[in-house]
């Protein structure tokens, strides 16, 4: 309960952030809905020449776009702002004030700053989503949606922890401002279906820097594509992943030597 009110803190402090520069908002707003009629175009002229990409229909590629925009949006409403944000504290000392509060600091690094306006993006891959189910046709059963929540959210916890993994080699090497770049660099990989990448890149972007995990696999789940015991794999690689990244951050912050030293 303690750290959802401060939760619900940090949401207030950021929503009055964003009203103070409402016209910015609209624009960024625009700009969003301008990128996404952009993908739609793209998706288009691709389906203009071939029926199928990589064994996926129009309608499943629309619903993993929408999956795609979820997980992007998480990155640029919490990871993004937050990365610059923590390696600015670890250089100028700063960090210490966060360490010094009754609450878990990694929390706070997490939730510090909130981009608001990005739940508009969210009502998009949404929508995205419900468009390219209802596209695909046939219908999807209580267990491949169920499939699909968990290995969702499962995805997305599997690259928050590779954020707190790469954000705590800041402790370590402190100038490190590009320590997330690589996951900047290979995002737009998760928009379309592993499969048609070739075999060294699939390899990548599934155990190096896992975006298709949070993309691919849970509409593959949807799809009726995975056993049960895949789906129960993802979610254990995921729970694994947030035990290793908290035990890598505990061991960073305690490296941190401070603004005195």
């Amino acid at each position: 309960m303690h750290h959802l009110k401060l939760l619900g803190t940090l949401f207030k402090l950021n929503l009055q952030q964003e009203l103070a520069y409402r016209a910015d908002t609209v624009i960024n707003m625009l700009l969003s809905l301008m990128w996404l009629g952009w993908e739609l175009l793209s998706l288009s002229i691709i389906f203009s020449n071939t029926a199928t990409l990589g064994g996926w229909g129009p309608g499943e590629l629309i619903a993993l776009l929408g999956v795609w925009r979820l997980v992007n949006t998480l990155m640029a409403a919490l990871i993004w702002p937050n990365t610059e944000r923590f390696n600015t504290s670890v250089r100028d000392g700063s960090l210490d004030y966060t360490l010094l509060l009754p609450v878990n600091s990694l929390f706070l690094i997490s939730f510090a700053r909130i981009v608001i306006w990005r739940a508009w993006d969210i009502g998009l891959a949404l929508v995205l989503l419900a468009v390219g189910l209802n596209m695909q046709g046939g219908g999807a059963t209580p267990l491949s949606l169920l499939s699909f929540l968990l290995l969702t959210l499962s995805g997305g916890l599997i690259i928050y922890s590779l954020w707190v993994v790469l954000i705590a080699c800041t402790f370590w090497f402190v100038k490190f401002d590009n320590n997330v770049t690589i996951l900047q660099a290979l995002m737009d990989a998760g928009r379309y279906p592993v499969t048609v990448y070739p075999a060294w890149l699939r390899v990548i972007i599934t155990f190096v820097v896992p975006i298709a995990v949070a993309t691919t696999v849970p509409m593959q789940a949807l799809r009726g594509d995975l056993r049960w015991w895949q789906v129960l794999l993802f979610v254990a690689v995921a729970m694994v992943c947030v035990l290793a990244a908290s035990l890598v951050w505990r061991l960073g912050v305690r490296r941190y030597s401070g603004a005195s030293a």
